[in-house]
């Protein structure tokens, strides 16, 4: 509010207001997964379980496992079962598009049984989903 001898400036023309694009907003990775996975939120939920959304350590590492350290990244692929079949697509599981391509081709191909070992965690999601259809 103004008051007394206050003035507001207005001979700022339009042209001259920065304009904040959207991509210079902080992106983080869970923004990243939530936009690839939009079709299939509960890989969202997935990603949520199996690495709290964690490609990069503070150090800037891939995230490894911690019950199985060959378990690679926000989506927890285990090298050991499919790094040659990644490498093969052209995939790196080591860098975040790798890992969430080679999370959509394996979900594609045979559901979401390779997250079975965290599926109390994220099946909440499918059952909120069914109660709400």
């Amino acid at each position: 509010m103004l008051t007394g001898n206050s003035t507001l400036i207005t001979n700022t023309a339009i042209e001259n207001i920065p304009i904040v694009e959207e991509a210079t907003l902080p992106v983080t990775t869970k923004d990243i997964v939530g936009e690839y996975f939009k079709n299939e939120p509960v890989m969202v939920d997935v990603a949520r379980c199996e690495s709290t959304f964690v490609h990069f350590t503070d150090s800037g590492t891939v995230l490894r496992g911690r019950v199985d350290n060959r378990d690679i990244g926000v989506m927890q692929i285990n090298e050991y079962y499919h790094r040659k079949t990644a490498e093969k697509l052209g995939l790196d599981i080591e860098t975040l598009e790798g890992n969430l391509a080679y999370a959509k081709y394996l979900y594609d191909k045979q559901g979401l049984q390779p997250w079975s070992a965290s599926s109390k965690c994220w099946s909440k999601s499918l059952h909120l989903a069914a109660a709400i259809k």
